[in-house]
């Protein structure tokens, strides 16, 4: 099932429709619905006939192949944080957490704990909210590569790659380990570089 998720990693095409959840995108003549959030669609100002290009997740489920849409990386490594670290968290919450907040908030917001302005999500509810804080936090550390780079402790790029590599499973510390070794050699390295790198030492 993973090879399948991620057998549709980008999307590039034709805007046939759009509305502010999903959009219609004419790829050589096919025709794909991809789910967006509020915030990709606002990124995106996607307009009928306008050629648009998204980082995309495919989820699959025995009734259902579905694709969801990220105007940025940021949005996709978030989107996959939460149904892959989170107890409870599937896609359609997950796409309303990015709907409801800029990922810069919701970043902010789990740093702090900031219970109030998560619940404030449509859907989310408190519950759902502590669980997001307790779950991202305490158990996968990326609250540590969140503040690291705001405080300049790394780079973006390293803290792009970090988060990705996070996003895929890996631990925090495991990530940043692997790729202060990569930099250590390829100090500019970019961020695919880096997580290339990081994959082949981890």
């Amino acid at each position: 099932m993973e090879c399948f998720r991620q057998m549709i990693a980008r999307i590039r095409g034709k805007v046939w429709e759009a509305y502010p959840n999903r959009l219609i995108l004419d790829v050589q003549g096919v025709g794909y619905e991809v789910h967006v959030p509020l915030s990709t669609f606002d990124h995106l100002h996607p307009s009928e006939g306008a050629v648009v290009e998204m980082r995309t997740y495919l989820h699959i489920r025995e009734a259902a192949h579905t694709l969801y849409g990220f105007a940025t990386e940021e949005e996709r490594d978030v989107f996959l944080l939460l149904i892959d670290r989170v107890s409870g968290i599937g896609p359609t919450t997950a796409m309303s957490v990015l709907s409801g907040l800029p990922v810069a908030r919701f970043k902010t917001a789990v740093v702090n704990a900031d219970v109030a302005e998560l619940s404030k999500i449509k859907g989310l509810g408190k519950k759902t909210a502590e669980r997001i804080i307790l779950e991202l936090k305490d158990k996968v550390g990326v609250t540590e590569t969140w503040v690291s780079a705001a405080g300049g402790g790394i780079s973006h790029g390293a803290a792009d790659a970090e988060m990705a590599l996070i996003a895929l499973g890996y631990k925090q510390v495991d990530a940043r380990k692997a790729i202060k070794k990569v930099l250590e050699s390829a100090a500019d390295a970019s961020v695919e570089e880096l997580i290339r790198g990081a994959l082949r030492l981890m």
